[in-house]
């Protein structure tokens, strides 16, 4: 079997390239791949490449590695790119986080919705079209997956503007079966999904352990817990970004499980990120009596062990001792499915995932073309999206307010232009003042000038 060529651009991921490789060598198909890692920092692209040399030595695999700053001389041929770029890196994520706060909006993620993620939006889209033009000309067949957040209007502005059929992965809906498989106590696996929405904000229709209807065992779950809900509520410091230490309760996401309780439909990716969704309903970011992004779901703590992440990152790839022996049993990562969604794709395996995808109206209640989140087979031509269920009315309604709001960012950022940033600001929610979003937009664009180069 010829090698097949995968295109890694953003290399320098403190995780993503790490799990990648751990999971093409502990699957034993070192001598189908090769790689070219891409990262525009030379010394964040030397201690990748130093890395994952460490980690084929370790596991004594084979597979060849280029590592370059410049994309354009290695795409060429390539079957699979995988964008997970971040402009700006997390010093540009922080004062996404910051600036709104002095405008008292406040964000537990900012990478997606909110101030924080419509100003991601604005140095994101144009590399991202560039990538895709470099990929239409050098590689018009490689399979275009892009991992790289605010992902639904990323995915959107690349299809609008260059026609490139990229595909959103993220490891949410993967991550949260598992969390659902942790709240009632089953095991890892057991949870199967289907649903509809955007990034970040799916509605999980279906849940089903093993096969049977879950919707039951989990109403079950939370009326057990409901009598201590309001005093586990009360007693909580803070909210964890991810309970890793004990099984998950009512307590850790109780707008989600509250929204579970009303409609038997379950908003993925839980609180932390449903939230930003919904400002309207956390004025000043008041969350159970604490602050979003701080006491609730802390960002600026996230932020930090992306450094610390980093850090080790170096350390390990500088460092003249081998790899740990535990190295691959501990290498944290996302790529949970990306190598299942390849061999689906190469073998016709049709297997569905959840990815993002045009709505060709597998939601008609939704606008056809916007990038929604959705189960679709991985089959041998490509991806076929599943028919979506229907959704109460109050959900489609947000969704497609989210969807307007996502364009009208996806056009501002495209054309430079302030004035539909500040539609934008507006469309999303979390400000309702004119004034005052003129104020943060200004702000946003000139703490991020030198990334922004449309707007100048």
């Amino acid at each position: 079997m010829s090698r097949q060529k995968l295109v890694l651009i953003g290399a320098g991921s403190t995780v993503f390239t790490q799990r990648l490789v751990a999971d093409i060598i502990l699957a034993n198909e070192a001598d189908r791949w090769e790689l070219a890692l891409v990262d525009i920092d030379p010394v964040t692209l030397d201690a990748v490449e130093k890395l994952v040399a460490k980690m084929l030595v370790a596991k004594n695999a084979v597979i060849p590695v280029v590592a370059t700053i410049d994309r354009r001389t290695v795409l060429a041929g390539a079957d699979y790119v995988v964008t997970t770029i971040a402009v700006g890196g997390r010093a540009s994520w922080q004062s996404d986080i910051e600036i709104p706060r002095a405008y008292g909006i406040f964000q537990p993620v900012g990478d997606t919705a909110l101030p924080g993620g419509i100003s991601r939006a604005m140095r994101m889209i144009p590399q991202m079209i560039a990538i895709a033009r470099d990929v239409a000309e050098l590689c018009p067949d490689a399979v275009f997956f892009n991992y790289s957040n605010p992902m639904t209007a990323i995915c959107r502005a690349i299809r609008k503007e260059t026609g490139v059929p990229v595909i959103g992965l993220c490891h949410g809906v993967h991550h949260v079966e598992g969390v659902i498989a942790r709240f009632l106590g089953a095991e890892q696996g057991s949870i199967s999904s289907y649903g509809i929405g955007l990034n970040h904000l799916t509605y999980f229709t279906r849940l089903r352990h093993n096969g049977a209807d879950a919707i039951p065992m989990l109403h079950a779950k939370l009326a057990e817990q409901k009598a201590s809900l309001a005093d586990e509520i009360d007693k909580k410091a803070v909210w964890a970004n991810i309970v890793t230490d004990r099984a998950p309760r009512y307590s850790d996401d109780p707008f989600s499980w509250g929204m579970f309780e009303q409609y038997s439909i379950f908003p993925c990716a839980m609180d932390r990120h449903a939230v930003e969704f919904y400002p309207e309903r956390f004025p000043g970011g008041n969350y159970c009596g604490r602050k979003l992004g701080r006491e609730a779901f802390p960002i600026d703590e996230r932020i930090a062990l992306g450094d610390t992440w980093f850090d080790e990152m170096l350390a390990i790839a500088n460092s003249n001792d081998l790899l740990p022996a535990a190295y691959y049993e501990d290498v944290p990562g996302e790529s949970e499915q990306l190598l299942e969604i390849i061999h689906s794709l190469q073998r016709d395996e049709r297997k569905v995932f959840s990815v993002n995808l045009p709505n060709a109206g597998q939601a008609p209640y939704l606008a056809a073309g916007a990038i929604v989140e959705c189960n679709a087979a991985a089959l041998g031509g490509g991806f076929a999206a599943l028919a979506a269920d229907e959704l109460p009315a109050a959900l489609v309604a947000k969704l497609q307010s989210k969807i307007a709001s996502i364009e009208i960012t996806v056009d501002a950022a495209l054309s430079g232009s302030r004035d539909l940033m500040l539609e934008a600001l507006l469309a999303d929610g979390a400000v309702a003042d004119p004034d005052t979003a003129r104020a943060l937009r200004d702000d946003l664009l000139q703490a991020h000038r030198r990334h922004l180069p449309q707007f100048a």
